[in-house]
């Protein structure tokens, strides 16, 4: 294969649209823009209205000189596919292009994506040039949307990483991609009913095992200080004294507010879905609450830590560890109720809603 390529589209706005790939992509953007393409914010490249009817001729001609081949996609722009696709999920989509012209753009996308079937596959051991992402501007929620690698027809969906949750690349919990029919209706409805809900699923499974990791490595932890301070003793018997005392508390208080920001940051959404009345434990009911309240308190020490005047380490530790200590003490009730309780079902396929835009947390596409 050629070290650059150009691969030409039919859009149904600007009718013919050009994607600019391979390791000396560079030379196919020369071809394109000496051959009258204009390239957009996204990085694909449109050829003018009212182009003369010899630009797509004069393309393969100019592309020559410029050591880049040029190949016609059976398929539809992505872009139009994504945009009808998102016109017909519930909620408020946005949809755009992304450009992987050089291959180790595409390979820093799999830390990224939170996949555990095809399209994680395809990502590592297929070429992906090009793809879309839609993204729920209230959810938050981002997919990854791309032809399917060897077939004529059809697409793979997957996730990117949730926020928070980026480390979740390979992980047990993260759902499978799956396979979309060419028609925007059929796809709309395998997104809504089979993929949203699995994903909704696993993205509560991995908050609430990452909650119970947090806490209980902090048990741990304290159970070793408390094992430590009764003691007054290292772990070789070499005698504490009194700084040593105080400097191992601070290290144990230190390590357990950066492991409950975890807990802070994960427990609000679950928490609020758990429904003690409609559990086997309706008494858990006042232990959520505590629960609930420490959180608050941790938040907004939180808040101030980041966003106020700088907190003396002393004063921060003695107001994080209550809320700690709450956690460590009715966790365990949280986790159950956790467990028991189910996502919310998204709403059913409705007409299509509004989007508008949003940036990404995640870093977008490069073009040059």
């Amino acid at each position: 294969m050629a070290e650059a390529q150009i691969v030409l589209s039919h859009s149904r706005e600007s009718e013919i649209v050009a994607v600019a790939t391979g390791e000396q992509y560079p030379w196919a953007h020369t071809a394109l823009a000496q051959s009258g393409f204009q390239r957009d914010d996204d990085g694909v490249w449109h050829l003018p209205a009212h182009a003369p009817e010899t630009t797509v001729v004069d393309l393969v001609t100019c592309a020559k000189r410029h050591r880049t081949s040029v190949h016609t996609s059976s398929r539809r722009f992505i872009g139009d596919a994504a945009r009808d696709l998102a016109r017909l999920l519930p909620g408020q989509w946005h949809a755009s292009v992304e450009i992987y012209s050089h291959p180790a753009w595409q390979e820093d996308l799999v830390p990224w994506i939170w996949d555990s079937g095809e399209l994680g596959r395809a990502l590592q051991t297929e070429r992906v040039p090009y793809a879309a992402t839609l993204t729920d501007t209230v959810q938050g929620t981002t997919l990854l949307f791309i032809e399917r690698p060897g077939r004529q027809l059809g697409y793979l969906v997957g996730a990117f990483a949730p926020k928070g949750l980026e480390e979740g690349y390979g992980d047990s919990h993260a759902p499978h991609s799956i396979v979309l029919p060419p028609f925007p209706g059929r796809a709309a409805q395998a997104v809504t009913d089979r993929y949203l809900p699995a994903y909704e699923q696993a993205v509560y499974a991995r908050r609430t095992t990452a909650i119970a990791a947090a806490l209980a490595d902090i048990r741990s932890e304290h159970d070793t200080w408390q094992a430590v301070i009764a003691s007054g003793r290292y772990s070789d018997a070499a005698p504490l004294n009194a700084a040593a005392l105080g400097s191992i508390t601070e290290e144990f208080l230190d390590h357990a507010w950066r492991r409950f920001l975890t807990v802070v940051d994960h427990a609000p959404r679950l928490i609020d879905r758990c429904r003690p009345a409609d559990s086997p434990w309706p008494e858990d009911a006042a232990a959520l609450s505590r629960l609930a309240d420490a959180l608050s308190d941790a938040e907004t020490a939180l808040d101030e830590e980041v966003h106020g005047s700088p907190v003396p380490a002393q004063e921060r530790r003695a107001r994080a560890w209550p809320a700690i200590e709450t956690w460590l003490a009715e966790g365990e009730i949280f986790l159950r109720q956790a467990r028991v309780s189910t996502p919310h079902r998204r709403p059913a396929l409705a007409g299509s809603a509004p989007v508008r835009p949003l940036t990404a947390a995640r870093p977008a596409h490069r073009s040059h």
